[in-house]
Formats: structure tokens, C-alpha cells, sequence
């Protein structure tokens, strides 16, 4: 009988190897696939990720996709960034890369399951199968696999989503890898910052207002990209209180800023849901993350228009940021996410 051939998308770092070590383990025909990115570190990876095939003897398959990366991710961050958006490419890249193009180039290749070395877990019921939270909460990235296409999660394994970050570690240095302390980037693109990025992509300053909640100018920005809901540094506004940035006005080129208090908002609009299984009732009530680390809020669903949805959250959350995703959870497991398009923080000019 013939081994299960899977492929794993590995980057060289201590979490897709030890994976694809366990994969092996567990007694699996497994194959590494590394993918050719438009990443300041790609050729320091591309040696490293040769080296960690070599030593887990495993073949080793490269993937180019620079051009895909870009015009799906790279070109949508910017895009959303001059929109006065904060968008996720981690979310993007994982729907459009990984578990777009990587995976069809995996099942091309002959692979009969996908792995990737993600803290998350996959969940059975019945026919069905589910996302849910990786074990260790402060590694759990089920958030940004929320928008990973379903008909892959029963030909998916994270071998991970059991483990904890160091048991990840420790079980590198008792097969002779040195890993201990290396954190992967939350934006692998960004290795000079945003602004530094945005520059060297060909975007120019653009001079703007910042203004409080009434439109009154209190002073002047370089460009909305500089800055994201929840900031407080960098706004060279003196005052007996501090100034947090409270929402950024992409169509009149305005930072808006406000009190602490004025970060917190009781609902906000999403578009784009897209749910797991079948698409619940509506209004529906469950748990809503608005960020990669936010704690779930109880929120109440309910629908105001074609292809827009209304969030109602059960006590206030701050800096709810458009261009971010909502995802919705049923304990662990992931039901569903949408694209945050506005909080429910109105404007007196508006």
C-alpha cells in the first residue's frame, strides 16, 4: 500500500519544520514546497529551507509566484492603505497564495493532503469539516485562515494545532535544529517599515488635515497611510489629554482623531461574509474577533442591505478598524468572516 503523499508549505523556519518533521513521523510520504516571494529575506530563506530538506531528507519543490504575490497581495495592501483602509495581507496570502495557487501546484505535483505549519486545527462533524483554534491561545492562528475555501479543510492537516510554541521549540533542539527565539515577521513584505515600503512602491507624500470629530482642523498629516485607528504616537498634537487616532477619511484625505473614550463603538458595518457551512438564520448571535488578538466579543448579526451586514457588539470594543475582518466563532471552531467597512462612529460633519 502506498503512502499518503503530503505536501507542506515550508519557509525554512522552526514552525513548518518541525510540521513537515511530524508529518514524517506520523508516517507520511511528505514533500516541501517552498514559494519564490518578493521578500527582502527570500534568498537567506531559500538557502535555509534547502538545508532543513536536506537534513529531514525529503524533497523539495520551489514555486514561483512573485508576480501572483504581487498583484494579489502587495498591490492589494497598497491599494487599501491609500484608501484609508488597514488591511490583513496575512489573510490574503493564505486565501490567494497558500491555499490558492500553492495548493493547486501541491495537487498538480500528485500531493493527496495539504499541511501547512499554522497553529490552528481542523475539526470533523459528520460530513463536514471545520477550522478551529490551534491549542496554544497564544499561537493560535485560526483567525487568519478564516478565508481559506472550505473544500480544502478535509484534505488538510495542521500538525501544529495540538502543539504549543514551546514544545514547537523544544522538540527542535532534540533533533539538532537551532530555532530558539526566532519570531516569522507579521508582514513579510515589510522589512523597513511601512512608510519606508510605501515610498519605494512609488507613493508620494500627500498632504492632509487632521481633525476632531467636528472638522475642526487641529493639525496636518503626510499621508492617511501613516497612521492606524488606535495610534497615539506621532500626532504632534499637544494637549491636556492625549489624541488616539479614531478613523481615517480616505475620500477627503483626513486623519480623524479623538479622546480615548471616543475608540470604543458599539457596532459596525461588514460586507464580503462568507460562512463555513450553511449560512445561519438571521440575526444571528455568537462570538465576533475583530483583530488577531482581540478577544472574541458577543455580537448580534443581523443584515441592513444587499451584501452589507450589521454588527452589534454586547459591550463597546476599541479601535474597530475598516479594511480588517471580522471572524465569527462558535467556541472554537470558525463559522464565518467579513470584511470590516465602517465603525459605528459617526462623524458630527459626516
Amino acid at each position: 500500500m502506498s503512502l499518503q503523499r503530503v505536501g507542506i508549505a515550508m519557509s525554512g523556519g522552526v514552525d513548518s519544520t518541525m510540521a513537515a518533521s511530524l508529518l514524517l513521523g506520523q508516517g507520511y510520504a511528505v514533500h516541501g514546497f517552498f514559494m519564490i516571494l518578493p521578500l527582502p529575506s527570500a534568498e537567506h530563506q531559500r538557502t535555509r529551507v534547502q538545508e532543513v530538506a536536506n537534513k529531514l531528507s525529503l524533497p523539495l519543490h520551489f514555486v514561483d509566484l512573485r508576480r501572483q504575490f504581487t498583484a494579489q497581495v502587495i498591490r492589494s495592501f497598497i491599494d487599501s492603505y491609500l484608501d484609508g483602509q488597514t488591511p490583513n495581507p496575512c489573510m490574503l496570502c493564505n486565501h490567494h497564495i497558500k491555499f490558492g495557487l500553492l495548493a493547486d501546484f501541491m495537487m498538480n505535483k500528485g500531493m493527496d493532503i495539504i499541511a501547512t505549519g499554522h497553529y490552528a486545527r481542523v475539526q470533523q462533524h459528520g460530513h463536514a469539516h471545520f477550522l478551529a483554534r490551534g491549542v496554544d491561545r497564544h499561537k493560535d492562528q485560526s483567525y487568519f485562515l478564516a478565508r481559506i475555501p472550505g473544500n480544502l479543510l478535509e484534505n488538510t492537516l495542521f500538525p501544529l494545532g495540538e502543539w504549543s510554541k514551546d514544545q514547537v521549540y523544544r522538540r527542535a533542539a532534540d533533533l539538532g535544529f537551532q530555532f530558539q527565539g526566532e519570531e516569522s515577521q507579521d508582514v513579510c513584505f515589510l522589512s523597513r517599515g511601512l512608510s519606508s515600503f510605501l515610498t519605494g512602491q512609488g507613493v508620494q507624500e500627500q498632504d492632509g488635515a487632521i481633525v476632531d470629530r467636528y472638522g475642526t482642523i487641529l493639525g496636518r498629516h503626510k499621508g492617511i497611510w501613516n497612521y492606524t485607528i488606535g495610534q497615539r504616537r506621532g500626532l504632534a498634537l499637544p494637549d491636556a489629554t492625549p489624541w488616539y487616532v479614531t478613523g481615517l477619511d480616505g475620500e477627503h484625505n483626513r486623519v480623524i482623531v479623538g479622546k480615548h473614550t471616543d475608540l470604543f463603538v458599539t457596532a459596525c458595518t461588514v460586507e464580503d461574509l462568507q460562512w463555513r457551512d450553511t449560512f445561519p438564520a438571521l440575526p444571528w448571535q455568537g462570538l465576533v474577533q475583530v483583530r488577531s488578538r482581540h478577544t472574541p466579543a458577543a455580537t448580534l448579526i443581523t443584515e441592513t442591505g444587499p451584501g452589507r451586514w450589521h454588527l452589534a457588539f454586547d459591550t463597546p470594543q476599541r479601535a474597530v478598524t475598516p479594511g480588517q475582518f471580522a471572524v465569527f466563532y462558535h467556541g472554537d471552531q470558525v463559522l464565518g468572516s467579513a470584511v470590516i467597512a465602517r465603525a459605528a462612529r459617526e462623524t458630527a460633519w459626516s
